[in-house]
């Protein structure tokens, strides 16, 4: 991998990439402190080819806030690498003000702050006119859509994806990929996928009794004169992280001997240019690109990464757009004679209050929308704290979860999982439904209430901690830290798995966990079959509405080292 300064100092030689970042249009636009969506919009055209990028959206079809990780530990050869570089620092990495409209799309620094001078981001509406756009520009650009698209509202739950599907066919896209789409069930995944007008692609997908290829896994495009294969790789450990009962018949995995033939097949068929649509997660993906050689651009999805250069594994290009509609990638690329001679690459902000929406598709959220206006819009509560979700081991959202876990079902622990998904709320911001969904819309919600040891626990977290500081990014399975509360702990993320946690503390009691004591644990989203409990969302709904007001405390029960 180079370095970011080798990656600005490229110059163009027959067998180099030379690539130019929309980053420094970012910084001039913050030196004056105003945004246009003219200037947002703009690009120098360059080159024959065109993608753009947008992955897990999440469901978001309307604007919302979305505060980046505070904390993103890289291990391994991923240590101190982007993405896991944060705040100030990714700031200064990137030359990026302070204060400036990109310090607030993406890093968590001054977050509330800069909600209220910038505004909320995203909104399918408005992503559609940066792809209308960019369309207008190069009318033979392929969108691409990196999945975790059908999941993750309050009326995705509802209409089983439907309202997701609709309005992402008005932005016609020409290829998508998959994640938690499986977690509408295998019989909702096909019958959506029967009526796409679109690939749904899935090289690493296959059926699990007779191993053969599931779904299609790459489709050939013929555009600004290139034969360019998009190859298609959904997320490599559905069966672990999420319910396998859902979608029994199916295997995943990385696969990266298949990802090698698949390669070499489409470059065989005259491909000129290959590109991998990936839902792998970034760290999955870079270490992809240097194992299979051939693949000219990743566009990554998965870990919710946005940054606004490109990461180079050798000849291959990983772009990162980041999640909730907040940024659309564009990469345009000079292919001749079989190699990828250039590119320039622009992330585009979604600032809502900037772009303009497209009047077809907002009509079109309006319309999936109302049926559910006043279930959507209803207040349950107000916070006075900040609610956000992401960060490898604390999130005011899963804390507020917890604590609703622990009361309403009268537990000594409580468990929520390490989700990336879900937007933030500012403080005086009521509390609606919607906001609720957003954060447990699952199709597995139900709050289990149960009996474990302290040995047990131990071992669930030490898991779980393995999926996520595991050293090879192959063995990284999960999204973020199981949240825990009513417990507190220590980990040392150097550590080998088994050793990494230590002083677990019972925090009503403040006795260390005793591995032979039993504990009465709650917690959501077992991906086992037939988990008994009400819906998460009621569980959260009664605690908000008892409350009234949420006020949460910084929450201070995990210390971390090794890092």
């Amino acid at each position: 991998m180079i370095s970011r300064r080798e990656f600005l100092q490229a110059s163009v030689a027959a067998s180099a990439i030379v690539g130019v970042s929309g980053f420094g249009n970012w910084s001039r636009l913050s030196a004056q402190q105003a945004l246009t969506h003219d200037q947002l919009l703009q690009f120098d055209d360059f080159g024959n080819v065109t993608l753009i990028h947008i992955t897990d959206i999440h469901a978001q079809l309307k604007p919302i806030w979305f505060r980046e990780p505070e904390i993103n530990l890289g291990v391994g050869d991923a240590k101190g690498q982007v993405p896991h570089i944060t705040g100030k620092a990714f700031l200064s990495l990137f030359n990026l003000p302070p204060g400036s409209p990109e310090a607030h799309a993406l890093t968590f620094e001054d977050f509330v702050a800069l909600s209220q001078t910038y505004g909320k981001m995203g909104g399918l509406d408005r992503v559609a006119t940066v792809v209308n756009s960019i369309r207008a520009a190069r009318p033979d650009a392929l969108l691409l859509d990196g999945g975790d698209t059908w999941h993750g509202s309050y009326t995705c739950l509802k209409t089983a994806g439907q309202d997701v599907v609709n309005v992402m066919n008005l932005l016609k896209p020409d290829a998508m990929t998959s994640h938690f789409e499986f977690t509408l069930g295998i019989d909702r995944v096909t019958e959506i996928v029967e009526g796409l007008d679109f690939a749904f692609l899935g090289a690493n997908i296959f059926d699990a009794e007779w191993e053969e290829p599931a779904y299609e896994p790459y489709r050939m495009f013929e555009r600004g004169g290139v034969k360019i294969a998009v190859i298609g790789q959904a997320f490599p450990y559905l069966p672990i992280a999420n319910p396998k009962w859902m979608f029994p018949n199916l295997s995943f995995g990385v696969r990266e001997e298949r990802m090698a033939e698949v390669v070499q097949e489409v470059r065989d068929a005259g491909a000129g240019l290959v590109v991998l649509l990936s839902h792998n997660g970034f760290d999955v993906d870079r270490k992809l690109a240097g194992n299979v050689p051939g693949i000219d651009v990743i566009l990554t999805g998965h870990t919710h990464d946005a940054l606004p250069e490109p990461v180079l594994v050798g000849k291959t290009i990983l772009i990162a757009s980041g999640s909730n509609g907040k940024f659309v990638s564009r990469v345009d690329l000079d292919v001749q004679n079989g190699q990828m001679m250039g590119f320039r690459h622009k992330l585009i902000p979604v600032f809502a209050d900037v772009i303009t929406p497209d009047a077809e598709v907002s009509a079109a959220i309006e319309a999936e929308r109302a049926p559910y206006k006043a279930e959507l819009e209803e207040v349950l509560g107000q916070t006075e704290s900040l609610l956000y979700r992401r960060g490898n081991f604390n999130g005011t959202w899963d804390d507020l979860i917890l604590n609703a876990l622990l009361e309403e079902r009268e537990a000594d622990i409580a468990l929520s999982p390490g989700f990336r998904w879900g937007p933030s709320l500012i403080p005086g911001a009521p509390i609606t439904r919607e906001d609720l969904y957003n954060t447990c819309a699952l199709t597995y919600p139900n709050a289990y209430r149960t009996e474990m040891t302290g040995e047990t626990i131990h071992t669930i977290l030490e898991d779980v901690a393995d999926n996520l500081f595991n050293t090879d990014p192959y063995y990284q399975q999960g999204g973020d830290m199981v949240r825990v509360g009513g417990m507190g702990y220590a980990i040392d993320v150097s550590k080998p798995q088994g050793s990494r946690l230590t002083n677990m503390t019972v925090l009503k009691t403040g006795e260390a966990l005793d591995p032979a004591k039993t504990y009465v644990v709650s917690g959501w989203a077992s991906i086992n079959e037939d988990t008994e409990g009400p819906a998460i969302g009621d569980v959260v709904e009664a605690y908000i509405r008892r409350k009234g007001t949420i006020t949460l405390e910084p929450n201070t029960s995990v210390t971390v080292t090794g890092t």
